[in-house]
């Protein structure tokens, strides 16, 4: 069978329908071809959908340090992505950043297509089913153009070479081109704008997408593109349709999770009992990818810095331990992060507020960003430790900054620093930070430090993607 999706590194198509040809005339035999509305809408309860597979970015944020002898021994990929490499795959290697969520991009587009002419659903209902295929490629767009396109920057977004766009379920297309940055921004907005209107009124399930979700995303995508105007109203939005959810979704009160009997009791050898991706509260619209990180490996750990960002009483260090996995203590005070296991970064309530906090404090609405970010605040520690000091609060700067280290603490290790890291780059306020890694000796001395290069806040395409696209320009 030919490559599918030649920049796709092979969607595996062939678990829908028969290699040959003639598939596009026949039935194959013990298959369901979804003709249905109740058909299209099962295809977006798939797990594929869910489980995404891609976590480079976890390695990539300027939070970690690396520690010997386990980094030498740890997977080639992880040592490039930790060290900014230029080249993270193997030329034959397919990309998981791209795999999978190409392989959705597919799905996405066939229900976009074929809904409207299903049979035995409404016209609201086949309606409803695009919105959440739209939105759900919406959010696997905004993955990819944060990986493989530039910042976005207003200034250049327009020749800033971005990802191909692919809006059909087509598996005879075979040339494929990049669009700017901006195009891909402008069209993950059109989905979102498009699809908001006839996304479900109410979160009924953490794995559909939901008017809240769609609008917590678009806010998202616009703070990403410095619109910040145009996020606040949307932030506010979601939050009211969060607290119209047909399912708890919240906050989890860190100081009643940890209490004796909490929920994410008791802690062991794999961290606290956090809640699966269906069951988290917290999410909005899930999504995750699988960590070894904060689970059994033992090669990144947060630096001394990071670890002192959180006060004694945060409860979040209880995520943390200072040993290796069956091993020693770290040396110099870093740490190793032990849970949750896998990466939630669909739609997130936690995401959420900090964006909301942060969108205010931009906007000069410095009152309405500490009451956001108290309100955190006070579901992650002690009612004493919640307060930001005055100096802090009263001046949009340190504010900013102090939201910054918010969005550390809350989410070292799972990945959200690497795309802080990629926006702030062409933020005025942050743009002259220097980003480094380094990497220690098991008794603490420094072996090597690598400085992020600004080509490398953006990952080149995997070489087997260019070698079946030869026309098409690689990242620097």
């Amino acid at each position: 069978m030919k490559t599918i999706y030649k920049l796709t590194l092979t969607i595996a198509i062939a678990t829908l329908c028969a290699c040959k040809k003639s598939f596009l005339e026949v039935t194959p035999k013990g298959k369901l071809i979804a003709q249905k509305t109740a058909d299209y809408d099962l295809l977006l309860s798939n797990l594929d959908f869910v489980n995404i597979g891609a976590s480079a970015q976890a390695p990539m944020g300027d939070e970690v340090a690396a520690v010997e002898p386990y980094f030498s021994g740890s997977a080639l990929k992880t040592q490039r992505l930790f060290r900014w490499e230029d080249v993270v795959y193997e030329p034959t290697e397919d990309a998981a950043e791209m795999k999978v969520p190409l392989q959705n991009i597919y799905m996405y587009n066939k229900v976009i297509t074929e809904v409207p002419e299903s049979t035995d659903g409404t016209e609201q209902q086949k309606l409803s089913i695009a919105a959440e295929a739209m939105a759900g490629r919406a959010w696997t767009y905004f993955l990819l153009i944060n990986y493989f396109g530039k910042p976005y920057d207003p200034t250049s977004s327009a020749t800033d070479p971005g990802f191909p766009i692919v809006k059909e379920a087509d598996v005879t297309q075979i040339k494929f081109t990049r669009a700017s940055v901006k195009e891909v921004y402008d069209f993950i907005v059109s989905d979102l704008t498009t699809a908001i209107p006839n996304l479900p009124a109410r979160t009924t399930h953490r794995l559909r997408m939901s008017k809240a979700a769609g609008e917590g995303l678009l806010a998202k995508v616009y703070m990403f593109m410095g619109k910040y105007n145009e996020a606040l109203p949307l932030l506010n939005a979601a939050f009211i349709n969060i607290g119209n959810s047909a399912i708890p979704v919240r906050l989890y009160d860190y100081n009643v999770t940890f209490a004796t009997g909490g929920a994410f009791l008791p802690i062991g050898l794999f961290g606290p009992a956090y809640p699966t991706i269906p069951n988290n509260e917290e999410n909005v619209f899930g999504k995750q990818a699988s960590s070894n990180w904060t689970l059994t490996n033992n090669e990144i750990v947060i630096t001394k810095q990071t670890a002192d960002l959180y006060a004694p009483t945060d409860l979040r260090l209880k995520f943390y331990t200072p040993n290796a996995y069956s091993g020693s203590a770290y040396p110099n005070g870093m740490l190793r992060r032990f849970g949750p296991t896998t990466i939630q970064f669909g739609v997130t309530v936690s995401d959420l507020y900090l964006l909301r906090a942060e969108c205010k404090a931009r906007l000069n609405d410095l009152s309405g960003a500490v009451a956001d970010l108290e309100a955190f605040r006070n579901k992650r520690m002690p009612a004493g430790s919640v307060a930001i000091l005055t100096g802090i609060a009263s001046q949009q700067l340190p504010l900013l900054k102090f939201i910054m280290e918010e969005r550390i603490r809350e989410f070292a290790v799972l990945g959200y620093r690497w795309f802080d890291m990629r926006r702030l780059s062409v933020d005025p306020l942050f743009s002259n930070t220097t980003y480094t890694h380094t990497l220690f000796s098991s008794t603490g001395t420094v072996v090597s430090t690598y400085m992020l290069k600004p080509e490398r806040l953006v990952l080149r395409l995997p070489q087997k993607a260019i070698d079946e696209n030869p026309s098409m320009q690689n990242n620097p």
